[in-house]
């Protein structure tokens, strides 16, 4: 049995050019495949064809044929496909059902008439499978990005489905979480069979478990698939130990840090050039002492920490450590039961929410509790006229941006990445100088990431202070001047990115890890 694709093109509604064209492809059972590509590529559209979700729930044209096992997804649409794919969306906020996390990996197993013992045997062998156990008994409103991401990946599993198909499963999860699942997955993958699909920006997290790699370049031109040896040497979108070995001219490029040892060895580097952590200013938003729990949870313990004028600050942890609901509280949307926050001196918590946001822009994780106007310019214009601010032509930021070709697009319609950046942009158009960012690369490929590094490295010089909350190491090393580690509620490191990430290697990027450096932490440092 196999799966293949035909001759598939298709067009979203409205659409001026394919999503796909003249897609062929096809793969063994029990593969595990990587699809991978710029952000609005048309890689979700390629994973959503697989069960029928493309053309039976975004509408549009469709033309050639899918078959997977034995089944058509065309004619059967994603219920008569169900029973044979699991599907994990890009947001798995979209897919939950009921709040409670049990009752949420119970639902799919109940609509099918389970018997209450074979239930209960499921929900304890996904749960154990994927580590969270200790969240039975939560609401899934109260989880942390990464965690409902394992709930859902997990409710998906409980039907033991042929064919698993993942639509950025690591994006909110932490370095240490996303290895365990995707040890999990390649465990099931290896040991049971199961056909793995896989879309991912995040590529030194997953290149060396997958069996395939699928590159979907877009804007109409082909796509490339292959072996990983075969495809990533020669795609724009690398992750860097391959970006660094195709600088140095190793043969054959490595494709994790393991493979680079011994090529790096006795590599000459340059000296560090200083241009990381420039010098700060005074203090502009400041915590001392946050406490803040969810009914009998406990999220915050006693957190302070302060931001200056034209700095970098990275908030990181795993998940559920708690940068949410910090970022939440600095912004004023959570009130601590113990502790201050400070903004400008003036104490967040005596201050109105609109006085609030004229001085601190907050950009979270989901960009779509952001967006709400027909366009994305007048997204922009809404931003500045509730400000009270003058009319400004948007163009110059978006431009900036890399969303100038999207000005009057429907917000909505655009990939995870793209309204990540429109969100930002919302944000960013009203000027302000505290900016607090949730998981910033959420949806963003390797150059976009990289035009991002540049952008905040850029508003810190113009003498902006920002503060991200982020799973993603690379970003950390390429921009931050100073991180924080978070674990259950607490600051339990802090420093320079460099000296943390040599005291925990589960936040190091693959450059620290490669050389062991504390000023050597990206691509470009060494060469």
């Amino acid at each position: 049995m196999s799966i293949s694709l035909k001759h598939l093109t298709y067009s979203y509604p409205g659409a001026a050019s394919p999503a796909l064209r003249d897609v062929s492809l096809s793969f063994a059972a029990g593969e595990f495949t990587l699809v991978m590509g710029p952000s609005g590529s048309g890689k979700s559209t390629l994973l959503r064809c697989l069960n029928g979700l493309v053309p039976h729930f975004y509408g549009g044209t469709f033309s050639g044929q899918v078959n997977v096992l034995g089944r058509d997804p065309l004619a059967l649409g994603p219920r008569g496909m169900s029973d044979l794919i699991g599907f994990v969306f890009q947001d798995p906020e979209s897919q939950f059902i009921v709040d409670g996390v049990e009752d949420e990996l119970a639902f799919s197993m109940e609509t099918r008439a389970y018997s209450r013992p074979l239930m209960a045997e499921r929900i304890g062998e996904v749960s154990a499978l994927l580590g969270i156990e200790h969240l039975w008994g939560r609401r899934v409103s109260t989880l942390s990005g990464g965690q409902r991401q394992r709930v859902a990946i997990a409710a998906a599993l409980a039907l033991q489905p042929e064919v698993l198909v993942l639509d950025e499963p690591t994006s909110q999860l932490d370095p240490e979480a996303a290895d365990e699942l995707l040890l999990a997955l390649v465990k099931l993958n290896r040991e049971r069979g199961l056909t793995l699909f896989l879309s991912e920006h995040r590529l030194e997290r997953v290149v060396q478990y997958v069996h395939r790699v699928v590159y979907v370049p877009g804007a109409g031109e082909e796509i490339v698939a292959g072996g990983p040896r075969e495809v990533l040497p020669q795609a724009p979108l690398a992750p860097p130990v391959v970006r660094l070995g195709r600088a140095r001219g190793w043969q054959p490029v490595p494709l994790t840090v393991e493979e680079a040892r011994p090529l790096a060895l006795g590599m000459p580097l340059p000296p560090p050039d200083g241009h990381r952590h420039g010098a700060a200013g005074q203090v502009v938003l400041s915590a001392d002492g946050l406490t803040f729990a969810y009914g009998k949870h406990a999220a915050l313990s006693g957190v302070s920490l302060e931001l200056r004028q034209g700095e970098i600050l990275a908030v990181q942890g795993h998940n559920g450590s708690g940068k949410t609901t910090l970022l939440k509280t600095l912004v004023g949307l959570l009130k601590p039961q113990q502790g201050q926050v400070l903004l400008e001196g003036r104490d967040v918590g005596k201050l109105a929410l609109p006085e609030v946001i004229r001085r601190l822009g907050y950009v979270p994780q989901s960009p779509g509790s952001l967006l709400f106007q027909e366009t994305v310019r007048q997204e922009l214009e809404f931003t500045r006229s509730s400000h009270e601010l003058p009319a400004q032509d948007p163009q110059p930021l978006l431009e900036r941006l890399g969303l100038s070709q999207y000005a009057e697009t429907y917000p909505r319609d655009l990939s995870q990445g793209e309204r990540q950046r429109v969100a930002l942009a919302a944000i960013l158009v009203a000027e302000p100088r505290v900016l607090l960012m949730d998981e910033p690369t959420l949806g963003l490929d390797y150059l976009q990431k990289t035009a991002l590094t540049r952008l905040l490295c850029e508003l810190r010089d113009e003498g902006r202070a920002i503060l991200m909350a982020t799973h993603d190491v690379e970003l950390v090393a390429g921009c931050a001047d100073r991180t924080v580690v978070l674990a259950e509620g607490r600051v339990i490191d802090e420093g320079r990115p460099g000296e943390v990430m040599l005291r925990h290697e589960s936040y190091a990027s693959q450059v620290s890890r490669l050389f062991g450096d504390a000023e050597r932490l990206t691509v470009e440092d060494v060469t």
